[in-house]
């Protein structure tokens, strides 16, 4: 079964995409920032990182870079509502940085869904 780690410091937005994808057969672990994410991901490994942008403790981008500094293959997509700056210009930074898909908050679940698939089947 392919792993997802969700990270968000949004808990209804962790609890919707954990439901969603479990739905569709994948194995979802959740964390609340960059920090607790990494540590998932060195115990449990992932096949792909679903990771917000503007978080506390270590934010998106940040953990962008570590994770893929670390595994150049690993998946990653980001989603970002913004913040001091417009969240384009957050997920601009974040494709720079390595995400293959990049989507603003609010998305639609089928887009989401339909990104995870496509990277998990390449």
């Amino acid at each position: 079964m392919q792993r997802i780690i969700v990270i968000d410091d949004e808990p209804y937005i962790l609890l919707m995409l954990k439901k969603m994808l479990e739905k569709e057969g994948y194995e979802v672990d959740m964390a609340t920032n960059g920090v607790e994410g990494i540590e998932l991901y060195h115990r449990n490994g992932a096949n792909l990182i679903i990771t917000d942008i503007v978080m506390p403790e270590k934010e998106g981008l940040e953990t962008i870079m570590n994770l893929k500094g670390e595994n150049p293959d690993l998946k990653v997509i980001a989603i970002s509502g913004g913040g001091r700056v417009d969240s384009r210009e957050y997920l601009h930074s974040a494709k720079l940085l390595g995400a293959e898909k990049i989507f603003p908050k609010p998305f639609k679940k089928d887009e989401i869904v339909r990104a995870v698939k496509e990277l998990l089947e390449e």
